[in-house]
């Protein structure tokens, strides 16, 4: 083991473990099971091959599932009344779609036997899987061929919002060590209930996650790796409006990292729970299917609330997240529950509790790719002491034996990054990391020292949080503002009106085959 060890109070390890996994039980048995949103309808109808934009640039699932909900068809799941007009019409899903675009009342068309339709569903449905198997062997097979990169992995940014840009951007860091690329979204896309078609060149503050866009970085990181020798992750944001539809485009084009978080989106988005909440399970379900790693958003909270003060809010909602996971068939090695290096430098010992506090999730979470995220909030644009906080902030991540390390920009708080940032950012990790590499597997911590202690504290501190939970409730825990100092409430939020209760005869055959694959539990 390359790091060093803490012990924590094993029975408050446990009973926190319970606490979260009733809270989060709750959530799916209430809300999760009896209703499904327009997002979750349209990612079936990806799934069954139907693809492609309307001439005013619309994609053809929303058309579809608006076109179902003004019908009053869309209870019963999109799957049914489009797998009827295939038999019935005797086309391609593809092809019924543009029929319903250009017209097409399916009220009007006779019903099927319903063994029939049943028997198509599973067809397509398998048919869809099998591809999203064979896309992940494949990745595996290429991680196998170019080797792991060691841990923690160089996580670094583009997001100049041209595609092409960002591809000689993400090459660039590649060839200067990066591991992994992401490509930060264009400003806001998480609150559109649609995702944009084909490649894209314009956006602001970042660039539109697009099925196509997906598949040129792929191509472009791909090339790169092999020219490097070691396999790069890719990674986007499967979080907003469009979870589980980023979530299977991502899938059929082999990315490796998506950042899924339904508590991120209700806190800082405003984005409505019961619509996440469902979005997320099966956003999830995808993402564990395809060996898709995710991350998740509590280090945001700590540029909210004191992260000193409310540090125990991070491994409450890291818990909760684990659970949620765990729901959906999600291992713990894919489980990326992100935490931050935030806590004001000016306060004495600062790197003490930085130190303690990412001992604890790297603790908790023994088996988890944990994501550490750089100083933001105490960046102050004094380059110089800023380029000393993230140096610091390496070291304790290779110290502690993190896995997945963002890396930090000096000019954060001035500009959105230039290359040069980047560059930066990539010397200073890659000196600290090798410099450091074994420092972890030198170190014992004092026992009841500072460092255990203090650990132990944030859990005992999480574990009355999450018994709060329990009794009232996560849905009145975050109307309470109990995570990040931010209040929502369950009903309202973006995207309410796109969250439907099931009816009795409702069928989503992805999720069912999801699930059985799985082993999830119904």
């Amino acid at each position: 083991m390359d790091r060093p060890v803490i012990k924590l109070d094993g029975d408050s390890v446990v009973y926190a473990r319970q606490l979260a996994k009733e809270i989060t039980d709750e959530v799916k048995n209430e809300l999760i099971d009896h209703y499904s949103t327009v997002s979750v309808e349209r990612t079936v109808l990806r799934f069954f091959g139907v693809d492609g934009v309307t001439r005013d640039q619309i994609p053809l699932v929303n058309v579809v599932v608006d076109k179902l909900k003004e019908w009053s068809m869309l209870e019963d799941g999109v799957a049914k009344p489009v797998v009827n007009a295939m038999i019935v019409l005797e086309k391609s899903a593809q092809e019924i779609c543009e029929a319903i675009s250009d017209g097409l009342d399916l009220r009007t068309l006779p019903d099927a036997p319903f063994y029939k339709i049943e028997s198509k569903m599973r067809e397509l449905s398998k048919e869809a899987l099998d591809k999203l198997e064979k896309k992940s062997s494949q990745r595996n097979d290429l991680l196998k061929l170019l080797g792991d990169p060691p841990k923690p992995y160089k996580y670094l940014i583009v997001a100049t919002g041209n595609i092409y840009e960002d591809v000689v951007q993400a090459r660039a860091a590649v060839f200067q060590g990066a591991d992994i690329i992401a490509v930060i979204r264009s400003t806001a896309q998480s609150l559109l209930d649609y995702v944009p078609y084909g490649a894209t060149t314009e956006g602001y503050g970042g660039t539109y996650a697009t099925q196509e866009n997906f598949r040129i970085m792929r191509q472009a990181l791909d090339n790169a790796a092999e020219k490097v020798g070691r396999y790069i992750r890719q990674v986007n944001y499967a979080s907003g409006l469009c979870m589980p539809e980023i979530a299977a485009i991502a899938a059929m084009e082999g990315l490796d990292i998506l950042l899924n978080d339904a508590m991120y989106g209700i806190l800082f988005r405003d984005i409505n729970m019961i619509r996440t909440f469902t979005d997320q399970y099966i956003s999830r379900l995808i993402c564990a299917f395809a060996g898709i790693t995710i991350n998740t958003g509590e280090d945001n909270y700590l540029t909210t609330a004191d992260a000193i003060e409310k540090a125990y809010t991070v491994t409450a909602s890291q818990l909760i997240n684990e659970q949620f996971a765990l729901k959906a068939g999600m291992k713990p090695e894919l489980m990326g529950l992100g935490h931050a290096f935030e806590i004001n430098p000016d306060i004495e010992d600062s790197l003490l509790y930085e130190i303690a506090h990412a001992m604890l999730a790297r603790e908790l979470f023994p088996n988890c790719p944990i994501k550490y995220m750089p100083p933001t909030k105490f960046m102050t644009g004094n380059i110089f002491k800023g380029y000393a906080l993230e140096t610091l902030f390496n070291l304790v991540s290779v110290m502690t034996g993190q896995s997945i390390q963002l890396l930090g920009i000096l000019t954060e708080a001035i500009h959105t990054p230039h290359l040069q940032d980047r560059y930066l950012a990539l010397v200073n990790a890659n000196y600290v990391f090798k410099a450091a590499r074994h420092l972890g597997r030198e170190i014992l911590f004092k026992e009841k020292g500072f460092v255990e202690q203090r650990a132990n504290t944030v859990l005992r501190q999480a574990v009355n949080l999450l018994e709060h939970v329990k009794e009232v409730g996560l849905l009145r825990a975050i109307e309470e503002g109990q995570f990040a100092d931010i209040s929502r409430k369950p009903d309202s939020g973006k995207g309410f009106e796109g969250v439907f209760r099931k009816s009795e005869n409702y069928i989503n055959p992805i999720q069912d085959e999801l699930e059985n694959r799985l082993g999830v539990k119904k």
